[in-house]
């Protein structure tokens, strides 16, 4: 079945690379217009809204901090300046700064906590607030608004040495589960996606070769996952297809979350 996003507004934070930059890229072959949000690097968001725009769809690429009260209200309406409304907030942007909790400094927690937690509450409150204006858009979606919540299989896979990656992640899922039963009523919907071991520019020394083959035991489904699984799932949560689904993560990760390595163990 073919998904139509035609005439609906999507703004991805994060996108600049990896599963971001994937989301970004097949919300517009959806149809929808698309804001691809970045931090640090302009190049990689500014080139893929100039590849949309030559394949007769429409971008803008727009630099944003999103753990900035004030960069998440710039970008959210440098987006209605540009496109007049707003249907879907894929909250993307996230980060790592890994250490053991006894080395790990307070700036490596606040900066994770920041982006990865704070971000999307931003995000979220600021999309929120659109939704609530616009209401139903008739014709455009069944739903006033859509927010999709990027976490991770650590919201629910504990992580040593990542307590602040983990700690966000799982403040993430009962962030989006507690906005959507507060904000359904709107029908506004908001889920959540939880990614595995996805293979991106950032972490091929932990997706291929001998590493690679080590990461495998821990995938029943027995490979690594691409940008384009995920991406593929944002767009069907963006959907009228999904329109029932409310509150609810999706893990996309190959079995990850099955806890393989208990096989015959029990």
């Amino acid at each position: 079945m073919q998904i139509s996003l035609a005439h609906q507004v999507a703004l991805i934070t994060g996108a600049s690379s990896g599963i971001g930059h994937a989301s970004a890229k097949a919300l517009a072959a959806a149809g929808a217009a698309v804001v691809i949000n970045y931090n640090r690097q302009a190049e990689p968001a500014e080139a893929l809204a100039r590849q949309i725009i030559a394949d007769g769809g429409r971008a803008l690429a727009i630099g944003a901090d999103v753990s900035k009260e004030d960069d998440v209200e710039r970008l959210f309406r440098q987006t209605l300046d540009a496109f007049g409304s707003l249907d879907i907030l894929v909250a993307n942007s996230g980060l790592q700064k890994d250490a053991p909790a006894v080395d790990m400094t307070l700036e490596e927690w606040n900066t994770v906590i920041g982006v990865n937690l704070t971000g999307q509450f931003l995000c979220a409150r600021a999309a929120l607030r659109i939704f609530n204006r616009q209401g139903i858009r008739e014709g455009v979606s069944r739903a006033a608004g859509k927010i999709i919540h990027m976490s991770s299989v650590h919201q629910r896979i504990p992580w040593a040495g990542h307590v602040n990656y983990a700690a966000s992640k799982g403040g993430v899922d009962l962030l989006m589960q507690s906005l959507a039963q507060e904000v359904s009523p709107q029908r506004i919907r908001i889920n959540g996606i939880a990614p595995g071991a996805i293979s991106t520019a950032i972490n091929t020394q932990a997706t291929e070769g001998e590493a690679g083959q080590e990461l495998l035991k821990l995938i029943p489904y027995g490979r690594i996952g691409d940008v384009e699984d995920v991406a593929n799932a944002v767009v069907f949560l963006a959907s009228d297809l999904a329109d029932y689904i409310v509150g609810t993560t999706l893990f996309i990760d190959g079995g990850m979350s099955l806890y393989p390595e208990f096989r015959g163990n029990g």
